[in-house]
This record gives structure tokens, sequence and C-alpha cells, in this order.
């Protein structure tokens, strides 16, 4: 158990390093060349960040001693999961709302060849990042460490999205329709957030329902000792 706790810690570690590095790339870069979907995928790191600093504080807790006198100390980890969805989904929204005014003011002229640098660079790093938490997360039996994969998995995918959409744009410019790829760099945010916002919603749904039923066990356990003590009490013979 103790290989087990080590592990974990090294992995949230891993995994925080791993995002801020991403996220400072992501935002510096985006920001200089004006890319909303860059932004988006470097602001989705420094969430990302903050949720495993979380999860470091959550996990060092619950290994404590402290935590072993704390009757609701099963519910930090669901509880963790459930606001990192929550933060997650509130992020995809913002960013969804951000994408549609850039589409409705006219698109976003973006450098193509250098975010299809900063894409491969990405898909490398999070993809790696992901394998390692995943494999090596699966040994642990760590729920906050499973949410840190998933969040990586959707990383990765995210940045796949965002190459594949500059490619898209590339291809506009060189077929002589250089006035729909200022759409690219929006429309991949607006996708992304559509279609990410599912993972964490399920993360939220799913972490609620353990709450309840931790919370639903915990009600249960005063009756059933009471239960106990009356039928013991019954079971006495009398003097």
């Amino acid at each position: 158990m103790q290989c087990n706790v080590s592990l974990e810690r090294k992995l949230l570690q891993l995994s925080t390093v791993s995002a801020l590095l991403f996220a400072l790339m992501g935002i510096g870069l985006g920001l200089w060349m004006g890319s909303l979907v860059i932004v988006f995928d470097g602001a989705y790191s420094l969430v990302s960040l903050t949720l495993t600093v979380l999860s470091l504080v959550a996990a060092s807790y619950i290994r404590s001693p402290k935590a072993r006198d704390n009757k609701n100390v099963k519910m930090i980890e669901p509880a963790v999961i459930a606001i990192k969805g929550l933060v997650i989904t509130l992020m995809c929204g913002i960013s969804f709302a951000s994408a549609v005014d850039a589409i409705s003011a006219g698109g976003r002229e973006v450098n193509t060849g250098l975010a299809l640098a900063f894409g491969v660079v990405n898909i490398i790093g999070c993809m790696a990042t992901y394998w390692i938490m995943k494999t090596k997360g699966e040994t642990t039996g760590s729920a906050l460490v499973k949410a840190e994969s998933k969040q990586w998995l959707m990383d990765t995918v995210i940045s796949a999205a965002v190459m594949m959409g500059f490619v898209v744009a590339t291809a506009l410019v060189y077929l002589g329709l250089g006035e729909y790829a200022v759409y690219a760099d929006p429309a991949m945010v607006v996708i992304a957030s559509l279609y990410f916002v599912v993972v964490p919603v399920k993360m939220v749904v799913g972490a609620v329902k353990t709450l309840r039923q931790l919370v639903r066990d915990q009600h249960q356990q005063p009756s059933k000792a009471k239960e106990s003590g009356s039928k013991n009490l019954g079971a006495m013979p009398y003097c």
C-alpha cells in the first residue's frame, strides 16, 4: 500500500509539472499569435494544473494519520472529482461563448505554420503524459489518478483537434479560400467545447452519486448500531 501511495503522489506531481509547462506554452503562444483555440488549450492546462494541485492536497490528507479520525474522509475523493468536473464544464461554457463571439466578429487570422508546430509538440507531450498516468496509475487504485488520466486524455484529443483544424485552415489558404480559414480557429473551440463537455459532466454525475451513497451509508450506520444494541440487550439474561 505504501508503494501505491508513493506512486500516486509521484504521478500527481508529474501531472502538475506537465500541466504547468503546457499552460505557460499554450497561453503565451496563443496570446502572441492571437489564436483563441491555442489559448483555450493553454487555459485547459492551467485549469488542470489547479485541479491537480487540489488532488495532491486531497491525496496527502487522505493518506495522513489525521484522516483516520475523520468520518467524512471517504467523501474527499468524490468531492474533488466533482469540483474538477464542474470547473472544466464552466471552462468549456466560457470558451464556447468566446468562440461564438469571435465567429460573429468575422473570425481570427492565425499563423497556421507556427500553430501546426505547436500542435505537434502539444500532442506528443499530452499523449506521453496520458500514457504514463493511465498505465502507471492502474497499479495505484487511486480515483484521483484515474480522474487525472481522463483530463490528459481530453487534453490530448483537444490538441489533436487543434492541429487538424489548422491543417484544414492551411489547406483552405492553399485552395484560395482564405476568407474561410479565419473561421477555423474559433470553430475548433466551438466543436471542442461541445464535445468535451460530456466528460466533465459524467465526472460530476458519477461523483455526486458516490457522495449520495456515502451519505446514505452514514445515516444507516447509526440505525444499524441501535438495532444491534437492542438485540444484545434483549438477549441478556434477567437477574
